[in-house]
C-alpha cells in the first residue's frame, strides 16, 4: 500500500517538478554564468595563498628511491610539465600563424638598416619562404612570450610559497618587457654600429643574402632578448634560496670570462667593437642582477626571522 501511494504521489508531483525545472533552468544558467568569474577568482586567490609542504632534498631523494607513491608523483609531475609544454607550443604555433599577415611589413622594417628589402638578394629557390618563416617565428615568440612564461609559472607555482607565487606572477610582464627591451637594444643600438663596420671592413662590394642577413638579425635579437632576462631569473632564484648574492659577487671575474665567450659565440666576428657592444650590456645586467639578488636575499632572511620568531 505504501509503495502504491508513493508511486501515485510521484506521478502527481512529477509534472510540477518538471515544470519548475524548465522554468528555473534559464535563471540557474544565468546565475552560473554570472558567478563563474567570481568562483574562478576565489579559486585563484586560494591557489596563490596556499603554502606547500616543506621537505628536505635528502628526504625527497630517499622517497624517490624507496617510495612507489613518490615515484608515481614524480611521473605525474612530468606528465603535467608535458601538458604545460604542449600548450605553450600550441599557443606559439597559433601566434606564428597569426603573424603571417604582418611578417612582410616586419621584414621591411628590419631591413631598413641596409636600405630596405630591395637591397637584399634571394639566392636559393626557397630562401624567401625561409626568411618569411624566420621573421614570423621571431614575432610569434614575442607575442606568445607572456603566455609561455605564465605556463612555466603555473607549473612551478604549487611548490612556491604565497609571496613567491605573487612575485613570480608579477614578474611575467617584467620578463616580457625585458625580452622586448633586449630585442629593441639589438636593433636600435647594436645593429647600427655593427653593420657599417661589417660592410666596410674591406673594399669588397656588399650584396647580402636575405637569408644570411635575417638569420643574423633575428638570431641576435632573440638571444640578447633572452639574456636580458638574467636579472629577473637571478632575483627569482635568490628568492627561493637557490642562489646567494655573495657567490655572484665573488665570481664576477669568472662571469665576465663566460660573458666574453657567449658574446663571441653570438656575434659574427671576434672584433672588439661588436663583442664590446654585446658584452657591455651583459656585464651591466650581471651587476644589476647582483643588486637584485641582495634585495631578494634580504627579503628572504627577513621572512625566515619572522617565521622563527613566530614559531618560538
Amino acid at each position: 500500500m505504501r509503495n502504491f501511494l508513493s508511486r501515485v504521489w510521484k506521478g502527481i508531483t512529477y509534472p510540477f517538478i518538471l515544470f519548475f525545472k524548465v522554468i528555473s533552468f534559464p535563471f540557474i544558467l544565468i546565475w552560473k554564468v554570472i558567478s563563474f568569474p567570481f568562483k574562478l577568482i576565489q579559486r585563484f586567490h586560494k591557489f596563490l595563498n596556499t603554502s606547500p609542504e616543506e621537505h628536505s632534498l635528502g628526504d625527497v631523494v630517499t622517497s624517490i628511491i624507496n617510495d612507489s607513491d613518490m615515484r608515481s608523483f614524480i611521473m605525474h609531475e612530468v606528465e603535467l610539465f608535458r601538458r604545460h609544454l604542449l600548450r605553450s607550443v600550441l599557443v606559439l604555433g597559433l601566434a606564428v600563424l597569426a603573424m603571417f599577415k604582418y611578417a612582410e611589413p616586419v621584414m621591411d622594417f628590419l631591413s631598413q638598416p641596409v636600405g630596405g628589402l630591395s637591397q637584399l638578394q634571394a639566392i636559393e629557390v626557397t630562401e624567401e619562404i625561409g626568411v618569411f618563416m624566420r621573421v614570423a617565428m621571431l614575432c610569434g615568440i614575442a607575442i606568445a612570450f607572456p603566455y609561455i612564461t605564465f605556463e612555466f609559472w603555473w607549473f612551478a607555482a604549487p611548490g612556491l610559497h604565497p609571496r613567491e607565487k605573487k612575485m613570480g606572477l608579477l614578474g611575467i610582464p617584467v620578463a616580457t618587457a625585458l625580452f622586448l627591451s633586449g630585442a629593441a637594444f639589438t636593433f636600435f643600438v647594436l645593429l647600427p654600429s655593427a653593420l657599417p663596420f661589417l660592410g666596410s671592413f674591406t673594399s669588397i662590394a656588399q650584396f647580402w643574402s636575405a637569408r644570411e642577413y635575417f638569420s643574423f638579425v633575428t638570431g641576435l635579437m632573440l638571444w640578447i632578448g633572452v639574456f636580458f632576462e638574467f636579472p629577473l631569473v637571478i632575483y627569482i632564484l635568490t628568492s627561493i634560496g637557490l642562489v646567494k648574492p655573495s657567490l655572484l659577487l665573488e665570481q664576477w671575474r669568472l662571469a665576465i670570462v663566460i660573458i666574453a665567450i657567449i658574446a663571441a659565440a653570438i656575434t659574427p666576428t671576434i672584433d672588439p667593437v661588436n663583442m664590446g657592444l654585446v658584452m657591455i650590456p651583459m656585464i651591466m645586467l650581471y651587476f644589476i642582477s647582483i643588486g637584485l639578488s641582495y634585495i631578494a636575499y634580504a627579503g628572504r632572511r627577513k621572512r625566515q626571522l619572522e617565521t622563527e620568531s613566530s614559531s618560538s
